[in-house]
């Protein structure tokens, strides 16, 4: 049997200030089929932070192919429409690299 790999991520993007309180709302109640692709993607731990209309996202990625993963959310139609409502709300970083919504992050520090 082979043991899983494990990376942690962290992502950091804007929230637009008159959004702040949909947002909250929306992900209260994160709608079933939106949490099972996150967890069919091999995503594990997946938590949202707020400060200052920044969000920070970490999560740990269990699978050996995010790259396809990744893809796999992206097609999904219900994703797809989930990101459609929490888009709009969202504000990129402008030091995010080229073709990032979400900016990634470098791990500096893991303690256990």
């Amino acid at each position: 049997m082979a043991t899983q790999k494990l990376k942690r991520y962290g992502q950091q993007i804007g929230l637009k200030p008159e959004a702040y309180q949909k947002y909250i709302e929306h992900h209260a109640n994160v709608w079933p089929q939106v949490l099972k692709m996150i967890y069919d993607c091999n995503i594990r731990n997946y938590t949202i932070f707020f400060k200052d209309n920044l969000l920070f996202a970490y999560f740990e990625y269990i699978g050996d192919d995010f790259a396809a993963d990744m893809a796999k959310m992206a097609a999904d139609p219900v994703t797809q429409d989930w990101w459609a409502i929490m888009m709009p709300m969202q504000q990129p970083i402008p030091t995010r690299k080229e073709g990032e919504w979400w900016a990634d992050m470098q791990e500096v520090f893991h303690a256990d």
